[in-house]
């Protein structure tokens, strides 16, 4: 399967196509054993512009992984046969951004869309590199005004708390009284929390986003009738309507 995943829930705008089947390409890591089935990748850090970054970044990923296995320009998005794209929770607009460019790809390649949870990519990699003595990892992403998108697991994937926005204080109640090894962009904000309340508490992963190879491989192994590309919100928008504001019609 060649997927093409996207993410622009949070602080990136990044792309890559896997291909489980091809070599690697040139311009990608052959050390490391993950990076092996990468045909093309390209990541910005950015918090604002993903809707004017997205499709040209998008584009070149597409070309140099048709490039990588010798084709030609013209086969583009016909090479691919799934794309993947995160689906919160995250910022409100960028969510809006990636998930209209995936459906839209989706429907012109004819081809199945995927959701992906942004808190679940964020803890595949500590989910397969777990260390037994770490029996609790859990996601934290920065919801502001005290609050977090948290998800917590056990090593071998099963969900011990589910995706949710919550209090930072509230969650680290909720990491138990073991070890627990933390990702995502809120993992120090939560790590100082748990620490506080005296829990054994390492951070693996603090980047602004999801590695996107993850959120490749979760949308190759997801359903395509249930994993939709539909937003996680997981709260409601910050924008309120004025209604002392309101006009009379006329």
């Amino acid at each position: 399967m060649r997927i093409l995943a996207i993410d622009t829930a949070l602080g990136a705008c990044a792309a890559c196509v896997i291909d489980t089947q091809a070599p690697p390409a040139d311009d990608v890591s052959t050390t490391d054993p993950f990076s092996r089935d990468v045909l093309a990748i390209e990541s910005l850090l950015i918090d604002r512009g993903h809707a004017e970054a997205l499709l040209p970044l998008v584009e070149r990923v597409v070309a140099r992984s048709v490039a990588s296995q010798g084709g030609t320009a013209q086969e583009g998005f016909a090479a691919l046969d799934r794309v993947a794209v995160t689906i919160g929770p995250g910022s409100f607009t960028g969510l809006r951004v990636g998930i209209a460019a995936a459906r839209a790809i989706g429907l012109a390649a004819d081809i199945p869309a995927v959701g992906v949870s942004t808190l679940a990519a964020c803890l595949a990699p500590l989910v397969l590199t777990a260390d037994p003595r770490q029996p609790v990892l859990a996601a934290a992403i920065d919801a502001r005004h005290g609050a977090i998108y948290f998800q917590a697991s056990v090593p071998g994937g099963r969900v011990i708390v589910p995706a949710r926005h919550i209090s930072i204080r509230e969650a680290a109640r909720l990491l138990g009284t073991g070890a627990v090894t933390l990702a995502g962009p809120a993992a120090e904000l939560l790590a100082a929390e748990a620490k506080a309340v005296g829990l054994d508490t390492r951070v693996a992963d603090s980047a602004p986003a999801p590695d996107i190879r993850w959120v490749a491989r979760l949308g190759m192994a997801a359903d395509a009738r249930t994993a939709l590309p539909q937003p996680l919100y997981l709260r409601g928008a910050d924008a309120k309507p004025q209604d002392k504001a309101r006009l009379p019609r006329q």
